[in-house]
Order: C-alpha cells, then structure tokens, then sequence
C-alpha cells in the first residue's frame, strides 16, 4: 500500500513553506541545505534540498529547484477539505493573500463550499468543506 506525501519544488522553499504553515497552521520541522551534503556545491550551499512541514494537518515535503527552473501549470491542485466554513474561509483568505482566486468560495451544487486559488507562488488549491 503506497502513502501520498506533496513534494513541491520551489523558487524559495523556505519562504513558501513559510507562507504555507502561517496560512494553514503547521510547523516546518527540518531542513537540509546543499550546503549540509558531502562535497557540496559552494554556489548552491544555501538552497534547500529536502524541507518536511505539516501545514493544515498534512505533511508535505519541499526543495528549491536548482537544475532546472519551475514551471507554473495547471494539471494539479492540492484539494483541502475542513469541517467549518471559518477553517475554510480562513486558510482560503489566507492562501489567497497576494495570488489569484479562480473561483471565489461560496456554495457549490453537491451542498459543499468551494473555491479555487493560484497562490502567490503558482501553486493550485482547492478549498472545499463536507457536504
């Protein structure tokens, strides 16, 4: 049986992971550099090459990328449900906070709340409650 674990490569792991655990609530609890593995790359000493947090009760691994540059897209979103409309309209104001809502949250026909975000850093989510 497989466990699904986000891995997310970033511009700026360490602020995104940030911006993620103030947003959803969470912890980043560690971090490796470059810098920290054997025969390291002076040049890239300081970019992240592994970052674990739990941002919104889900763990998520992160890296910055440094062999070639991230691309924004829109094949995936990362989908939240929360069990109240305040934890769903909290982490969707939040996540919203310099991006770009796609769908504002509000009733959806399956009696859910749902919206849709590109956060500042390009990343899709979906904020949905049960229904």
């Amino acid at each position: 049986m497989a466990r699904h674990t986000t891995y997310l490569i970033s511009e700026d792991a360490r602020a995104q992971a940030e911006f993620y655990t103030e947003a959803l609530g969470g912890e980043i609890l560690s971090i490796m550099t470059h810098g920290q593995l054997p025969e390291a790359n002076e040049q890239l000493k300081d970019k992240v090459v592994n970052l674990s947090m739990i941002a919104g009760g889900v763990t998520f691994l992160m890296s910055d990328a440094v062999f070639e540059p991230v691309i924004r897209g829109n094949a995936i979103n990362l989908s939240l449900e929360f069990g109240t409309e305040a934890e769903a309209r909290d982490a969707f104001n939040k996540l919203a906070e310099g991006g770009v809502v796609k769908c504002p949250l509000e009733p959806a026909f399956w009696g859910a709340l749902f919206g849709q975000i590109e956060d500042k850093f390009g990343i899709m989510w979906m904020i949905t409650t049960a229904a």
